[in-house]
């Protein structure tokens, strides 16, 4: 796997610097990278649970007669 490494900047009105490199934490991309991937692989499930549950009240909704 490579990752990119990107460069920090400064905000100069506000100074508020911006480096999304963590030398004191090498293993937070991996660990980044990894709660995204559990993040939509939750939502995946959530969705399809929510797709059974409409059909399900498609199937239960009575006919009305016209």
């Amino acid at each position: 796997m490579v990752v990119a490494t990107e460069t920090g900047s400064c905000d100069e009105k506000g100074n508020i610097a911006s480096d999304p490199n963590r030398p004191d934490d090498s293993q937070y991309i991996v660990r980044l990278i990894g709660q995204v991937i559990t993040v939509s692989l939750e939502t995946l499930k959530l969705v399809q649970s929510l797709a059974a549950v409409q059909s399900q009240a498609k199937a239960e909704k009575p006919i009305e007669a016209s």
